[in-house]
């Protein structure tokens, strides 16, 4: 009994869900402008007009950077739920987190080796 009452549930939610969305849809098509202008197709950036092409090469380390944040982002939300529960988590949790900060840093070590974190310029190169 329960189990149906749960699906009947999801299907209600999602239901009013995909309603939602398609009226919010509806609502900005009939209320939207239908004028086709010369200026609708150009991208407005804080009333500048463009010029110039949007294609500018951005450098590696860019990139690598967000990557690294991302990364130690996620790790830095790992360690902190598991610091916010380490009572309950108990030796095993303990052994989890060291295994997890472990192969991380496994990580990171290879990640120097290959010369992932060289950056700026150097005599090797």
């Amino acid at each position: 009994m329960a189990e149906t009452l749960e699906l009947v549930s999801l299907i209600a939610y999602s239901t009013a869900t995909l309603l939602l969305i398609g009226a919010l849809l509806a609502a900005a098509w009939w209320l939207g402008s239908k004028k086709e202008g010369e200026s609708k197709g150009i991208a407005y950036e804080s009333g500048i007009i463009p010029s110039g092409s949007a294609r500018l090469a951005v450098p590696v380390p860019f990139y690598l950077v967000a990557i690294f944040f991302i990364v130690f982002d996620v790790e830095s939300a790992f360690i902190f739920t598991w610091a916010a529960a380490w009572r309950e988590l108990g030796l095993e949790g303990l052994v989890h987190m060291t295994l997890f900060i472990v192969v991380l840093l496994l990580g990171l070590v290879w990640l120097c080796r290959k010369g992932g974190l060289d950056w700026g310029p150097s005599r090797s190169r």
